[in-house]
């Protein structure tokens, strides 16, 4: 379901559960599911025309999957939120063929990349006041994709670059900017 907003163009996607269902289907334990809702919102035609993609989250951390509860969200589980939100992002804008060069990938051929070839290639983590790791906020970015076509010298491969932020009730709030990089993207 699309909703356009007054008349910008704007396209706002609410949580697709099926497709939430799917993106967390890698994580081995229900507990490691995060991610809880995401609303992807697609402004203008494109990124390179000054067009945003971004997707405001919700998570829910009842335990915490690899360590004694610390009372505070931490580094791992910045990570890990990041990559849950980035995966949907990236489903989303597949399924919906939201932008270049997801628009030209089906949904089977993301599913295929998504863990072998997704790769964090630069990762910045800020935290400016405890934050609660148990239930909270967060929202993600694009801010840019490179599709590099391969040749001689290198493969082909999609660069993107986030920003991502956290936050709770209380004032709590970390942010961080993540590169990542796709290789083995779909021949058109």
């Amino acid at each position: 379901m699309t909703q356009l907003l007054d008349d910008t163009d704007q396209r706002v996607f609410p949580t697709d559960e099926e497709l939430l269902h799917r993106v967390l289907t890698p994580y081995r334990a229900k507990r490691c599911e995060y991610l809880t809702s995401a609303t992807v919102t697609m402004r203008g035609d494109s990124l390179d025309d000054g067009g945003t993609l971004s997707a405001a989250c919700t998570f829910l951390i009842p335990e915490s999957c690899y360590i004694d509860d610390t009372g505070h969200f931490n580094s791992v589980e910045f990570n890990i939120c990041f990559n849950q939100m980035a995966y949907y992002l990236m489903a989303k804008a597949v399924k919906e063929s939201l932008i270049e060069p997801f628009s030209r990938w089906t949904l089977e051929q993301f599913w295929d990349r998504q863990l072998a070839d997704v790769f964090i290639t630069d990762f910045k983590s800020t935290f400016r006041n405890a934050m609660s790791g148990r239930h909270f906020r967060g929202e993600i970015d694009i801010v840019d994709i490179a599709d590099w076509d391969g040749n001689d010298l290198r493969d082909a491969l999609v660069m993107l670059r986030t920003r991502c932020r956290y936050w709770d009730e209380k004032g709590g709030e970390s942010h961080g900017e993540v590169a990542a990089a796709i290789t083995n993207p779909p021949v058109n």
